[in-house]
């Protein structure tokens, strides 16, 4: 379970630093304001599992200083892009936690699953990124 607890928060952690980067490419206050909360709700998220790992007495590898996105972020077609990427990949994460898990940590885990599977379709129908859902959010 620590593991993948360990790998939902680096999956917060990159997302918080892809909305840093994507939000100012984005048109509109709108568009804007859903980066903002978006990132808001990843701090947050991201701070729950500091507290459940330091509660399990597990270690994650520390949050790099920066990172690679995985492709360059121009306009706010792009932005939108790596919006839906984030969550796809947030979701992903999230997805591996449930099995592993059961009570307050399942809850969180299909909380957070089901946050990014509704923030990624929100993502995809701003930019016309088809399709406009995953019939299994967080499957690789």
């Amino acid at each position: 379970m620590n593991a993948q607890l360990a790998a939902a928060l680096a999956a917060e952690e990159a997302a918080i630093y892809a909305y840093g980067t994507l939000g100012v490419r984005l048109t509109g206050e709108g568009e804007r304001t859903e980066a903002r909360v978006a990132e808001g709700v990843h701090r947050d998220r991201r701070d729950v599992l500091v507290s459940r790992l330091a509660a399990l007495q597990a270690s994650a590898a520390p949050a790099p200083a920066g990172y690679e996105l995985p492709f360059e972020v121009t306009d706010r077609e792009s932005a939108v892009k790596l919006a839906v990427q984030v969550e796809d990949g947030v979701a992903q994460a999230w997805r591996a936690v449930l099995p592993v898990t059961e009570g307050g940590d399942r809850s969180t885990a299909l909380s957070a699953l089901t946050d990014a599977a509704v923030r990624a379709t929100r993502w995809r129908r701003l930019g016309s990124v088809t399709p406009a859902t995953l019939a299994w959010p967080g499957r690789p």
